[in-house]
């Protein structure tokens, strides 16, 4: 018997039987429309992740002051990073190319009837340079800001909902009120959105020297943003950041450092292993789905041939050899699996776009995962298909002709 009488007579037995065809089918379709929406989820999240290290910058480090354990207790840091520790750095790493000191607090800022808690920011001119920030409207502060210590701010892609406004730019002239204090605005930023250290955003710059003299009062800095020459030269970069501030902290040879530096490439390629870990969990978990509906389709075609042992048994009379019965079961549940798969395939695709349109996350289809989900289910159905379709090919056709 050729393919194509096989295959016709399979979708004539599976027509005849359009409910228990269906529901057999489910199982697939469930499971490999699993597989695509969540494999899109994840390659959706792994995209985000790989977007957002292209806009920090994979060669920016943040240093910070290192917490100290008195009694297993965590506690805030004895040592402080100082203006010192920038020139340090400045003087004694040739592979960094700018440096960022900065100062922040969270503030009471008012403009009008309008008051927010907010982080202001005391940072230099460079602070877009280092940080990846673009001027949205206005000016950036400058050297001039700086050096006359003036009461001028720039306002954070996201502090214009938070002052009563929709768009920052549209405060640029006005004067808000920082801890009492009366501050221009100059500009405003574009939107960057959350980064590996947190919300740009939501921040308003001010000149470092007018924040630390005027509003912070004090000499301690809470970041210093140091940019590498290049992703080549960030080990070394790096290993000159540590020999430099622990030069400027006097910390004896073997004494651990006083200090914390990150990179944010390292700590986005640890968000994204989770969340390449979490996808394959949660591939796993769907995938359970193919092998359910697989046993379902094994189960439904041994149920078959118990129903249709007569019609066996007349067509072994006719001549059907058991290599004929074999394949005619076997390509029922390829059949039924590869239907399945195809309407899981854009059960998988539809959720992945509602999930897309609905909640605002990244899911991006990849088309290697469908056809892995497509072969997979075609193995599915063949593995499966076996054991019914050699139990009806052993069928002795006397036997079977008196079946009822």
């Amino acid at each position: 018997m050729v393919l194509a009488t096989s295959v016709g007579i399979a979708f004539d037995a599976l027509r005849v039987n359009k409910l228990r065809s269906g529901l057999t089918m489910l199982g697939m379709i469930i499971g490999v429309g699993a597989v695509i929406a969540v494999v899109a989820l994840g390659n959706g999240a792994a995209n985000a992740i790989k977007d957002r290290i292209a806009k920090l910058g994979t060669t920016l480090l943040q240093i910070n002051p290192a917490r100290v354990n008195f009694g297993g207790v965590n506690t805030a840091s004895t040592v402080k990073l100082t203006m010192k520790d920038v020139n340090a750095i400045i003087d004694g790493a040739p592979n960094i190319r700018a440096v960022n000191p900065q100062q922040d607090r969270n503030l009471q800022v008012q403009w009008r009837s309008k008051n927010a808690n907010i982080q202001v920011t005391g940072t230099l001119p460079n602070f877009l340079e280092v940080r990846g920030f673009r001027l949205a409207a206005g000016r950036m502060l400058d050297r001039n800001d700086e050096a006359a210590r003036r009461n001028v701010a720039v306002l954070g892609g996201a502090t214009g909902p938070l002052l009563g406004v929709d768009d920052p730019a549209m405060l640029i002239g006005e004067r808000v009120r920082i801890n009492g204090l009366t501050f221009t605005v100059i500009g405003a930023l574009e939107s960057k959105g959350a980064t590996g250290f947190g919300d740009g955003d939501e921040q308003i710059l001010i000149p470092f020297a007018t924040g630390r003299f005027r509003v912070f009062g004090t000499d301690r800095i809470n970041d210093i943003w140091a940019l590498a020459n290049s992703e080549d030269s960030l080990n070394t970069a790096m290993a000159e950041v540590q020999r430099a501030i622990r030069h400027s902290h006097r910390t004896r040879p073997g004494a651990p450092d006083d200090f914390r530096m990150r990179n944010q490439a390292d700590m986005l390629s640890t968000l994204s292993e989770t969340n390449d870990a979490f996808s394959m969990l949660l591939a796993g978990v769907a995938a359970v789905s193919l092998l359910v509906g697989g046993i379902g389709i094994m189960n439904i075609m041994l149920v078959a041939v118990t129903e249709r042992t007569r019609e066996i048994g007349v067509r072994k009379a006719l001549g059907a050899t058991r290599r004929d019965i074999l394949y005619q079961f076997l390509v029922e549940a390829i059949v039924l699996c590869i239907v399945g798969a195809g309407l899981g395939v854009i059960t998988g695709v539809v959720a992945a776009w509602q999930i897309r349109e609905n909640f605002g996350w990244n899911a991006d289809v990849a088309p290697t995962s469908v056809l892995i989900a497509v072969a997979v289910a075609i193995v599915t159905g063949l593995v499966f298909g076996v054991l019914p379709a050699r139990r009806a090919a052993r069928l002795d056709p006397i036997e079977a002709l008196r079946s009822d």
